[in-house]
């Protein structure tokens, strides 16, 4: 069952174990009654966008802050965007329920703000996982380890230096997390590069994506990654990992943080390692903003649209030409990103 308990016996049941290796298909991932999702972080925070059928959103509302310079000294801030990516991933099955963290935005206190704005008590929290290493999904560990340090999963490449060299400009290192440190604030990291069951087998962590598609290529040459001796052009971003849930009658909800794999990739690698033959949702990041990319996109939509799952919502870097081409493929499964969506996805 996934267990529900904050003690220190039921955190340790977040902790992964291996799941079978490369060769034995499919992973036996348990099917839950129940996952809620809510996005804590994203880029844009939406305070119009009304909620749907198996959705809500944050209202503009949210977030009463000081404001001497209104009539009673308040008014309402709504809740924090910022260039990155966080997620509350709640798993129930029977009566217990799970919650995990799937990244944490990129400023040490947006999630944790976002989260006492909307109410959520972190302490509820159970593990972290992060989708890869870059900074804009792992900034908010600071918040959390204030808060409560707690079992991580990653992948080990999750440390790897990295940079931006444009041509014509000074190249930029980006922030690079330290192991030593998040272990001093206490947090108890594993790393796994292959396939993670957490969750008394109720949630799947990908670990190392197959690329099989021939358009999805990664990164284009200005990323590059530090080998120990020289700057390397670094497009697959190997660390990058999806989290996999079976909701129970419908199939798979897959939720990403950047999508580095690509959307198509990570789908496709979701269900040949469960066995399960249908996918219900994806959310997050599927990194097809910016020029580099719209090569990617017709292909990508088109490839979703053939899996047609019953909800699509892309954020964070999925960009705003890739959004509309799928809301025009799926107009019945598309849902606009917002910090402070909440997701709800239950078994048939």
């Amino acid at each position: 069952m996934c267990d529900g308990d904050r003690d220190s016996e039921a955190v340790g049941t977040t902790a992964p174990r291996q799941a079978p290796g490369p060769a034995v298909d499919p992973i036996a991932l348990e099917p839950v009654d129940e996952v809620v999702i809510t996005t804590l972080v994203d880029n844009v925070f939406d305070g119009l966008l009304t909620g749907g059928d198996g959705f809500s959103r944050a209202p503009l509302s949210s977030g009463p802050v000081s404001a001497p310079q209104f009539e009673g000294g308040r008014t309402t801030a709504g809740l924090r965007a910022e260039h990155g990516f966080s997620a509350l991933v709640t798993v129930r099955r029977g009566t217990t329920t799970t919650t995990l963290l799937f990244d944490t935005g990129v400023s040490p206190d947006g999630m944790t703000d976002n989260a006492d704005r909307l109410g959520i008590d972190l302490r509820d929290v159970q593990g972290v996982v992060l989708s890869h290493g870059h900074w804009d999904h792992a900034g908010g560990l600071a918040g959390m380890a204030a808060r409560r340090p707690l079992p991580m999963t990653v992948h080990p490449l999750v440390w790897t230096r990295r940079r931006l060299a444009v041509p014509g400009t000074d190249a930029v290192e980006l922030p690079t997390l330290s192991r030593r440190a998040l272990e001093t604030e206490g947090f108890a990291v594993v790393e796994r590069r292959e396939p993670s069951l957490l969750v008394e087998g109720c949630v799947l962590i990908t670990g190392e994506i197959d690329r099989t598609t021939d358009f999805e290529r990664g990164m284009p040459p200005p990323h590059q990654a530090w080998d120990g001796a020289a700057w390397r052009q670094d497009p697959l971003v190997l660390d990058e990992q999806a989290l996999v849930v079976h909701v129970r009658g419908h199939g798979l909800v897959v939720l990403t943080g950047c999508g580095h794999a690509g959307a198509v990739n990570t789908v496709r690698h979701a269900l040949r390692l469960t066995g399960v033959d249908r996918l219900h949702a994806l959310l997050g990041g599927l990194h097809l903003g910016g020029p580099a990319f719209q090569p990617v996109i017709a292909p990508t939509v088109r490839a979703l649209g053939e899996l047609a799952p019953d909800l699509v919502a892309p954020g964070h870097c999925s960009g705003w030409r890739a959004q509309h081409a799928l809301a025009a493929e799926l107009p019945d499964a598309f849902v606009p990103s917002s910090s402070g969506t909440r997701y709800t996805l239950s078994a048939a």
